[in-house]
């Protein structure tokens, strides 16, 4: 059964101090003058998917959602952290939380899909002998590589940066993290469009908005140091995970979107209106578009 998700617009007018909150009906659009062409493509970001032996039903649903993908002939996936669910288990369980990698990873190649990763809280490990060296992340790397890294498809350059890294109890990205970070910005022509993908968020106003709180967990600590390095950049989309929820905001010209969950609420049914889903991107060489889009799981009961 598809089921129409309640979409709110959060868009911040910060210089007049205004705050509009909507409900749209088209699509959003990110606009900007004398950005370089580019072919069109479309690809798919697919954020807390929360996979785990206790709802194995959660891969069927991560293959039922790669599918869709795939027949929207998308050009890739890219996830938005929390791919897995380790960061609760004990040293006992290190052959379980490796166990859950190489299963996720074994998934992932048996569709054939490009898959392009974001490491967020729930895929680090913490009982390794390196895991306060790492981050908790020794296990997401051995599986997938790299926890920030970026790449370039059709002139248009991915960035992902690994919001949960841990300073001083905080969620933020370290000064190693940063100066990568800077090299890398400084290696990219600042006409070059560029997106960027974390997994705890840069903004979020979902929580203080509807449950009248607002916490250091929300956001990762310094996100307006972080941002203001690409402020001059040619800037498409900040695209960000960790809430659930899907959101809109627009700040003095940069778009963020959080994007949802496929998990929602960690697989037990909708989260606030927001449906089991993802978000599905396109750039037509000038503009970006995008959509979220309900894959149509229904959760078991339990």
């Amino acid at each position: 059964m598809n089921r129409k998700l309640k979409r709110i617009t959060i868009t911040m007018a910060l210089m007049a101090g205004i705050l509009a909150c909507n409900n749209p009906e088209t699509t959003q659009r990110v606009e900007a003058e004398d950005k370089p062409s580019a072919d069109s493509f479309s690809f798919v970001f697919i954020t807390d998917l929360h996979l785990n032996n206790h709802r194995p039903e959660s891969f069927d649903a991560f293959v039922q959602a790669v599918d869709i993908a795939v027949v929207a002939n998308v050009d890739f996936i890219i996830t938005g952290g929390d791919n897995v669910d380790v960061d609760g288990m004990g040293s006992e369980r290190m052959d379980e939380a490796r166990s859950l990698f190489q299963k996720y990873k074994e998934t992932i190649d048996a569709t054939g899909a490009i898959v392009k990763l974001t490491i967020g809280n729930h895929d680090r490990y913490w009982h390794s002998e390196k895991a306060q060296e790492t981050h908790g992340s020794e296990l997401f790397t051995e599986f997938f590589g790299e926890t920030y890294y970026s790449w370039d498809h059709k002139g248009v350059r991915f960035i992902h940066i690994n919001t949960a890294e841990v300073c001083d109890g905080s969620y933020c990205i370290s000064d190693l993290q940063r100066q990568w970070f800077q090299q890398t910005l400084d290696q990219t022509p600042k006409t070059q469009p560029l997106v960027i993908i974390a997994h705890v968020p840069f903004l979020s106003l979902y929580y203080p908005a509807l449950e009248g709180y607002y916490t250091h967990t929300d956001v990762f600590s310094g996100f307006k140091d972080v941002w203001d390095m690409f402020a001059a950049h040619n800037i498409q989309l900040v695209l960000q995970g960790h809430m659930h929820l899907f959101e809109e905001i627009n700040v003095l010209g940069t778009q963020f979107i959080t994007g949802g969950a496929l998990s929602a609420n960690w697989w037990g049914g909708s989260f606030y209106g927001t449906e089991e889903g993802f978000v599905m991107v396109n750039w037509d060489g000038t503009e970006m578009s995008w959509e979220y889009v309900d894959i149509g799981w229904e959760a078991e009961k339990r």
